[in-house]
């Protein structure tokens, strides 16, 4: 990753201790110009880490300010990766193993239910299609692809719930389970798992139409 000038991290900071702000009041905090600082804010706006805002006058033209995009806000420390771990982790010192396994099956029962709520087709080839657009929503970066025998290999290129899935293998395990329900009929096997130390989570999702032919 291309590392950020000493200019734009600081107009990163003033943005993440002031929230918003015009270039004119953005222009105190420096002792360069005033084309110079545009310029990186400019650039910051291309790249997604600030946002500009318009704001109208009664009269005259409206004017700008500028504020953190989520992404901006990412570029400072947080604790989103170690968090979830250390809560599961302390819910299984306080109650158990099984309230931990409880909560993960929670998850998979509201994953579960939002892929029926969401697949309206009965269609095999659709229903790939479809759990393909929803997992790359959701940060997988999916791949797949149909085989001659009609299946399909789904390839997941990132676990954005890695860190909870290395600490709790039940997470790679639930997954299936949901899959199998999303698919029913189909063999759902995992060939590879990112968690695993493999660069990729493959998947091998049988077509049902060749069971009903036998």
């Amino acid at each position: 990753m291309k590392k950020r000038t000493p200019t734009k991290q600081k107009l990163l900071t003033i943005l993440k201790k002031d929230h918003l702000l015009t270039i004119e009041e953005m222009m105190v905090y420096f002792t360069i110009s005033e084309i110079a600082v545009r310029r990186h804010i400019h650039e910051l706006v291309e790249q997604g880490f600030i946002h500009k805002v318009a704001v109208k006058q009664e009269i005259g033209r409206p004017f700008y300010r500028y504020e953190l995009t989520k992404k901006g806000h990412a570029t400072f420390p947080n604790q989103y990766e170690a968090l979830p771990v250390e809560l599961l982790r302390d819910l299984e010192e306080l109650q158990g193993k099984e309230a931990v396994k409880e909560l993960l099956e929670k998850r998979m029962d509201r994953e579960r239910s939002f892929f029926e709520e969401t697949i309206e087709t009965d269609d095999f080839d659709k229903r790939v299609a479809k759990v393909a657009e929803i997992q790359d929503e959701k940060g997988y970066m999916v791949e797949y692809e149909k085989t001659e025998n009609g299946d399909y290999e789904m390839k997941h290129f990132n676990c954005p719930i890695s860190n909870i899935a290395s600490a709790y293998r039940q997470v790679c395990k639930n997954e299936k389970s949901v899959f199998q329900d999303v698919f029913p009929g189909s063999e759902v096997t995992s060939h590879s798992c990112i968690t695993g130390g493999d660069a990729y989570c493959k998947w091998l999702i049988t077509n049902p139409a060749k069971k009903t032919k036998h």
